[in-house]
């Protein structure tokens, strides 16, 4: 592997050293060779090719280059940014300027492309436009050459390289704002968001009047679903500059995520008074409908931004993520035409698959819409730094570490407030939550991440990428350090609850943390959602989950976790015998009301009438079930994935005999 490394390397150097000399036929007679070697490294190829074409004056064929290598890596910036190299010389100016935008849309460190967009703009009397683009150009000139370098790397996805560089800018000026910002960035985008909410809220104190630092901060906070934190940084914001659109919808998003619907959408309202069909806005507007129950307005809402972006790729996917609504034959042709667009955004196009897919489902065409599912997924697995066999070994060493001596003599917090229901996404945990936060004594809150955080940090050194030292750091936690992060969860949880002396944590993944859960919080009740191997499986399959279920986009992948995650249920089963409560989905469908009754008895909660009457329960729900959790329990969805059967060799040899149902 690492040779086939040292001869790309080698092939795009002679490659580059031919370009650099203005030797462009001879570069391109090597291009042409290597494209037909399986080994290359065909992006940069098609790159270079392009940009050879270009030099020797044939734009045209450069252009079909271009499409070609922005189909096959549609987040390529230097691609967008040779488009417009190419239609410039062509003199198609509107061309060109589209084509720079997209360029520094997917690469801010594209000096070049903000350099000729400002130019263009300049002469085609887009004065204000020009004057914006003319502010970034000298910001980024400010920056120094190693964080320019880094802007790179994190749009190239390289966020090891990124943060690497990054520390040592950091460590020749640690006060230096925009380091501090992109290395919050690259924590964010691994995860690591305790770091990048300090790094951030370090950076605003040394800059408090710099907008992005703190609309980057509110992000962060978001993410670690410090709501009220957030709002009342994004509403500081908004007071600096009360006509601010950007800072309006700020705003917005975090009434919404502290269940204020009602000044989310004033807000929403009053930025498309001023942005009239902006298609971001619009989306939003419609997920805000949707999760305070207004089906309807939703729709239209979404359908507006499809007719002000017709490639505005989220709108068309929240519309099949509705699960009730179906596309008309008209809306799938027109999906169709989209999705061989060539600029069409990774994340675009990969939602256009997933809306496709749901479409040919709802109308029988199972050939189709596995096609479709089977093209997004391998998007976004292409994007994805999931490894199958290191979340195997993750899981091994809980079971190797937690083991019946861990539990004997460490206590945590007493409190018996939470309830956590896990397992994998799209058992029927939302479903549970439903029927609990029904309940007069139980609040429903969110897929909290506190648990998750906990982990991570537990295990992490000072490096964002070092090696995890979770689980085996258990073994040194005592009494009063577990006592301590059992406080730390109930505290930090309190904001998501409204009184109930129970609250529900829906955190599919934190049964792979069960054994923490026991060590701090003893007393906690624990519900593992559980449904049929292939049915669960190909349902995460045909979700597209808004981040942190990496192991759904490849169904030998989904496959391996399941059985992963049947061992370790299975060890926390033996180690802490009566811990965790199993609730089988299709025997909660074929009984519910034995099976409420006794999952209550489990909770330690008295029957209650309106637990069965869950789909009368007015909440905002935030999942992809939330249409579904709003009606009776119905059973036509226990089979669905058999449709599909024929395309699903790959899940059951990946489940072996756990595709039976058998556990």
């Amino acid at each position: 592997m690492a040779e086939q490394s040292t001869n790309k390397e080698s092939a795009l150097a002679v490659i580059e050293a031919r370009i650099r000399n203005k030797d462009f036929g001879g570069a391109l007679t090597l291009i042409y060779d290597d494209l037909a070697n399986d080994t290359a490294d065909l992006g940069e190829l098609m790159y270079l090719q392009a940009v050879c074409q270009r030099y020797l004056g044939r734009f045209e064929d450069a252009l079909t280059t271009l499409e070609q290598l922005k189909h096959r890596t549609p987040n390529n910036g230097r691609a967008h940014q040779e488009e417009g190299h190419n239609r410039r010389q062509l003199e198609d100016k509107q061309g060109a300027i589209l084509a720079y935008n997209r360029a520094t849309q997917l690469n801010p460190a594209l000096t070049a492309s903000w350099q000729q967009l400002h130019r263009l703009l300049t002469d085609s009397g887009q004065s204000q436009a020009a004057e914006q683009v003319k502010l970034q150009i000298e910001r980024l000139q400010k920056l120094p050459k190693p964080l320019l370098a880094v802007i790179d790397l994190i749009s190239q996805g390289k966020l090891i390289k990124a943060e690497e560089l990054c520390r040592k800018v950091l460590k020749q000026v640690p006060d230096h704002t925009e380091g501090m910002r992109l290395l919050a960035d690259i924590g964010s985008r691994l995860g690591v968001l305790d770091d990048a909410e300090f790094l951030l809220e370090s950076a605003v104190a040394f800059e408090p009047d710099n907008p992005q630092l703190r609309i980057d901060y509110v992000q962060v906070l978001r993410k670690r679903q410090k709501f009220a934190q957030a709002l009342t940084e994004a509403k500081f914001l908004l007071d600096t500059n009360p006509n601010n659109p950007r800072f309006k919808s700020l705003v917005a998003v975090e009434s919404m995520q502290t269940g204020d619907f009602d000044s989310a959408l004033t807000l929403f309202n009053e930025v498309l008074s001023v942005i009239p069909q902006d298609p971001i806005t619009l989306t939003s507007r419609g997920h805000a409908l949707k999760t305070a129950g207004q089906y309807l307005a939703s729709v239209d809402s979404y359908h507006d931004a499809i007719r002000s972006q017709p490639d505005h790729g989220e709108a068309w996917y929240s519309l099949a993520n509705l699960k009730t609504y179906r596309f008309t034959p008209a809306e799938v042709k027109d999906m169709q035409s989209r999705v061989n667009g060539s600029n069409l955004s990774h994340m675009d196009r990969v939602y256009f698959f997933f809306a496709l897919a749901k479409s040919f489902e709802d109308d029988e065409h199972y050939d189709l819409a596995f096609d479709y599912y089977l093209q997004g997924n391998d998007m976004k697995r292409a994007q994805s730094r999931y490894d199958a066999d290191r979340m195997h070994d993750d899981l091994q060493r809980q079971i190797e570490v937690c083991t019946p001596d861990l539990f004997d003599h460490n206590k945590g917090h007493d409190a018996p407030d939470p309830i956590f229901i896990l397992g994998l996404p799209r058992a029927g945990s939302t479903l549970l939550e439903q029927i609990l936060s029904s309940h007069s004594q139980v609040d429903g809150t969110l897929e909290l991440p506190n648990i998750l955080t906990m982990a991570h940090k537990l295990g992490r050194g000072k490096q964002l990428t070092a090696n995890n030292r979770y689980p085996d750091v258990l073994k040194e936690l005592k009494g009063e350090q577990l006592r301590a992060l059992g406080e730390e969860f109930i505290r930090d949880t309190a904001i998501h609850r409204q009184g109930a002396p129970y609250f529900i944590d829906k955190m599919p993944n934190n049964f792979r943390h069960i054994g923490l859960i026991r060590l701090i919080l003893p007393n906690a009740k624990i519900i593992d959602a559980r449904r049929h191997p292939m049915a669960c499986c190909f349902s995460g399959f045909k979700q597209l989950f808004a981040e942190g279920q990496e192991f759904t986009y490849s169904l030998s992948d989904i496959g391996q976790y399941y059985r992963d995650y049947v061992a370790l249920m299975a060890h926390w089963d033996e180690v802490l015998p009566g811990f965790v409560y199993r609730v089988q989905h299709e025997e909660l469908v074929a009984d519910p009301e034995g099976n409420i009754r006794s999952l209550l008895d489990f909770c330690g909660l008295p029957f209650e009438e309106s637990c069965l009457n869950f789909h009368e329960t007015e909440r905002a729900v935030r999942t992809p079930s939330s249409e579904q959790v709003r009606q009776p329990i119905f059973t036509s969805s226990l089979d669905q994935w058999s449709r599909f059967e024929p395309y699903l060799g790959t899940l059951k040899a990946a489940l072996g005999d756990l595709a039976q149902g058998a556990e």
